[in-house]
């Protein structure tokens, strides 16, 4: 059953906590399993864009595991999941991805996602790119991963930080095939 197998969640020190806060609390209200994976730098912005630690701030029903934590089920492609999103990305987390690299768990459990052909969403955080970057991102894009910039919407007309917050949310949920009302879609114009 498709709702059985978790959704695998990394965070890496890019700055962006706020994109993966929301994008835990709403899987964790929607009921479906979480397993999340942060890196040291990742916990590191966490707390200093959130002010509050990644444990204390964890959803209930989320399992949490370390970057070194090999033995966990989403390194091995015989673990079901329904894929993963890596929310905020560094652009090394993104560069080891793209080069088949597996030096911690977030980057193994990416490559699982890509061997499996299991939908990978990548939520890169840099600006401006280099053409090292976008090169990667082509990389992983033709490998099967799916590239998703936070790169907020304004016809929606957001009126606070959370807005914007939401809207890219809501299409890492979208992509992930998770029901959500994080915002009015757009109608088109009569």
């Amino acid at each position: 059953m498709m709702a059985s197998k978790p959704i695998v969640v990394g965070v890496t020190g890019a700055s962006g906590a706020p994109y993966a806060r929301r994008l835990l609390q709403v899987l964790a209200d929607a009921g479906l399993p979480v397993h999340l994976v942060a890196s040291s730098a990742g916990r590191l912005v966490y707390k200093l864009e959130t002010g509050r630690s990644l444990e204390e701030d964890l959803p209930a029903g989320v399992r949490l595991f370390g970057e070194d934590q090999f033995t966990a089920p989403m390194a091995s492609g015989s673990f079901q999941t329904r894929g993963m999103v890596i929310v905020p990305c560094t652009m090394a987390t993104l560069a080891a991805v793209a080069q088949g690299l597996a030096n911690n768990l977030i980057q193994r459990a990416a490559d699982v996602c890509l061997k499996e052909r299991r939908p990978l969403i990548v939520v890169p955080r840099e600006t401006p790119l280099n053409a090292v970057h976008l090169k990667n991102m082509l990389t992983l894009c033709q490998a099967g991963a799916l590239i998703l910039p936070p790169m907020p919407g304004f016809y929606h007309r957001p009126e606070t930080v959370q807005d914007l917050v939401d809207f890219v949310v809501a299409r890492i949920l979208d992509h992930l095939g998770v029901e959500h009302s994080l915002g009015a879609r757009w109608q088109g114009l009569e």
